[in-house]
């Protein structure tokens, strides 16, 4: 059994064509789309497009926190309420309310594997990873994954919104925290995804960066949005430092 997960696209098309190019490559039996698909300025219309063809072809999905902003009322700052109108005005509403209905968790395999984008019970929350202060995160206490995991009786549970890649075995559940297919942390701005294999019974994982086009993606924000400069910086540094109009706030708790 081979499942490829992406996640955290962010309305980049062109870093998601580039991972998309490595996924079908490596032949997956499934494709997990772990949330987070149109915010984000590098041809974000193009790239929900992409995403609602991969769920048509049977990719599993769930919503991320950024699926919530498209709810009434789920903006909570001015530059997202900023971005919201612009997106709205150039996307297709129909690819909108679709991700914007996405469940929070979907099972697969027999409800062996569980997905999710931050935790079970909130997209905005992290399982492996936890916000600290200052822009970086640090592992979970063990014995808080356990708590969390344990009844879920998933063998693999599959989370995405940190941005950080990373994987533990928590009893007898491996926990698998997908890279991004953009918006990078760690100062490498190639894109993200991630390789699953099971054979003996036994799950392997494999973290991807994949380069890819980032000039491109810049021009098209630069050319067709207001938020170009933020995305610029953003695609460029791999580094969260700035979001759209140059603003970042961190996640929201």
């Amino acid at each position: 059994m081979r499942v490829a997960v992406i996640s955290d696209v962010h309305g980049n098309a062109f870093a998601l064509d580039a991972a998309l190019r490595e996924v079908r490559a490596a032949g997956p039996d499934l494709i997990v789309n772990l949330g987070d698909q149109a915010e984000g300025s590098a041809d974000p219309a193009r790239a929900l497009e992409m995403q609602a063809e991969l769920a048509a072809a049977g990719a599993l999905e769930v919503r991320g926190n950024n699926e919530e902003k498209l709810w009434p009322g789920g903006r909570r700052s001015a530059l997202s309420r900023h971005y919201g109108a612009w997106l709205a005005e150039h996307t297709d509403p129909a690819l909108l309310a679709r991700v914007a209905a996405l469940p929070l968790t979907a099972r697969a395999l027999g409800g062996a594997l569980l997905a999710c984008h931050g935790t079970p019970d909130s997209a905005w929350h992290s399982l492996l990873w936890v916000w600290d202060h200052g822009g970086f995160y640090r592992a979970r206490d063990p014995r808080e994954l356990r708590a969390a995991l344990d009844p879920l009786g998933a063998e693999v549970v599959l989370c995405g919104h940190t941005h950080r890649a990373g994987t533990t075995r928590v009893g007898d559940t491996l926990l698998v925290n997908a890279g991004s297919v953009s918006d990078q942390v760690d100062g490498d701005p190639r894109a993200r995804w991630t390789l699953l294999d099971r054979a003996n019974g036994q799950w392997a994982v494999t973290f991807h960066a994949v380069p890819y086009d980032i000039e491109a993606a810049v021009a098209w924000a630069c050319t067709h949005t207001p938020f170009g400069d933020g995305e610029a910086q953003l695609l460029r540094t791999g580094t969260m430092d700035a979001r759209g109009d140059g603003v970042w706030e961190g996640p929201q708790p």
